[in-house]
């Protein structure tokens, strides 16, 4: 199993010296060329400068690309200042406006406030009062791309932290899965430890081998070579699911799969004082997955089932073929039902449903839309970290399957997954697995 000893993140914020190594961009706006040539002939040395004459030409300028802060006259054709303010707020939220006018009114001052603008001044405009202004808006659009900058490294930084867990967390799963294998394997070499003693301890008693001495060694010798194989089959079973071949298919008995659940189940601290029932297929399907991932599937429904009240209750897992494809409209989304990868759904018979379900006090309805994001949990006393059935969901989906939770508060819920499925090939006696 792997670790993650000794993980260090190195995170480096960009500085506010750092905001300033690309030259900003002025947009200036007004219908009269003095204003504009004046206001260039200011700046032109410190920033990228942009000119428009009206509303219409300064829009286009500004998708064209990225614009810092806009001087803009208030009373234009075409299109007021105020207007224009809202337009560039609403192209770039971050845009910083200063607001320049020879009519001042109390009204137009509070409108360019409302909508954000940054400054308000007079024509005629003082030189010191127009560079200030100018100044500090590039500065507070400097901060604004470093708060912006910083939260993209952190949401970056979130969604590794939260792909991090995701995968130690299915790791842990895994090694239960694993635990299984020695389950399995132990009970057959038991048998043969067994087996081994009884001829070892017969062998002492005779001096001389009878014919019936014989026929019992050679029977239990049968016995011991069955077991052998049992243990070899279950072995590598689950090193191919761990490590498939390049050309081959992902795909595993489905009825294998539910044995060795309830192998597994059986000994969980999760499952105890409940009653467990798995149903297998009276004729057994190859379903399209990995068995690694389709046990981790599988396991955390049935965890989650055992886990929704501490009080005994049942739990049934159960296999069914469909022969057709599913009527995906029937599925409504709403506060007992959701619908899982609708859209990435192999919706191609024959597709097989295994559903997980419980007799216990079921799902809030405004969870519903929840259940399947991660780190969301409805479990009390820290039961779980809320990551369980966003494996699911990220499993279900590099499946091609789909995922249906039906859930009637007071009266339990049921998981339903459909995946991609083919006709096994029959299953010797010999191998068949035993039922859970």
């Amino acid at each position: 199993m792997q670790t993650t000893d000794n993980i260090e993140t190195a995170i480096v914020l960009p500085s506010l010296s750092d905001s300033h190594e690309r030259q900003r961009t002025l947009l200036i706006v007004d219908d009269e060329e003095g204003p504009r040539l004046s206001l260039r002939f200011i700046f032109e040395d410190d920033y990228r400068i942009l000119l428009a004459e009206d509303g219409p030409e300064a829009i286009e300028l500004a998708r064209e690309g990225t614009v810092d802060a806009a001087v803009l006259d208030i009373r234009m054709l075409k299109m007021s200042g105020i207007e224009l303010l809202k337009r560039l707020k609403a192209m770039d939220p971050d845009i910083q406006v200063i607001m320049l006018t020879a009519y001042e009114s109390l009204e137009s001052v509070r409108q360019a406030l409302h909508f954000g603008a940054c400054e308000y001044l007079n024509k005629p405009f003082d030189t010191a009062s127009m560079r200030a202004a100018v100044a500090t808006a590039m500065e507070r659009r400097a901060i604004a791309d470093e708060i912006r900058a910083n939260s993209q490294k952190i949401d970056k930084l979130r969604t590794e932290i939260r792909n991090q867990q995701m995968q130690l967390e299915m790791l842990r799963t895994q090694s239960e899965i694993y635990a299984s294998v020695i389950h399995d394997i132990n009970s057959p070499l038991t048998v043969i430890l067994g087996f081994v003693a009884l001829i070892d301890h017969h062998l002492a008693r005779v001096t001389r081998m009878e014919e019936n001495d014989v026929a019992s060694v050679k029977d239990r010798l049968t016995q011991i070579s069955n077991q052998v194989k049992n243990c070899i089959e279950i072995s590598r079973r689950y090193l191919r699911f761990l490590k498939p071949t390049p050309t081959e298919k992902s795909t595993v008995a489905i009825n294998q799969i539910l044995s060795d659940l309830g192998h597994l189940l059986r000994v969980h601290p999760a499952a105890r004082h409940h009653q467990l029932v798995i149903r297998s297929l009276p004729s057994d399907m190859q379903v399209q997955i990995n068995g690694t991932e389709l046990m981790q599937i599988l396991l955390n429904l049935a965890i989650n089932a055992c886990q929704c009240s501490e009080k005994p209750h049942q739990v049934h897992v159960k296999a069914s073929q469909l022969a057709a494809p599913l009527s995906l409209s029937q599925f409504v989304d709403g506060p007992r039902d959701l619908f899982l990868n609708r859209d990435g759904l192999r919706n191609t018979p024959p597709l097989l449903a295994l559903s997980v379900e419980d007799d216990g006090p079921g799902i809030p309805p405004e969870a519903v839309p929840q259940v399947f994001e991660p780190f969301f949990t409805t479990k009390q006393d820290c039961q779980g970290a809320g990551l369980g059935l966003s494996i699911v969901s990220r499993l279900t989906k590099k499946a091609a399957g789909g995922i249906q939770p039906h859930t009637k508060p007071g009266a339990g819920t049921r998981f339903t997954l459909y995946l991609p499925a083919v006709v096994a090939e029959p299953i010797s006696s010999e191998m068949a697995p035993e039922s859970p």
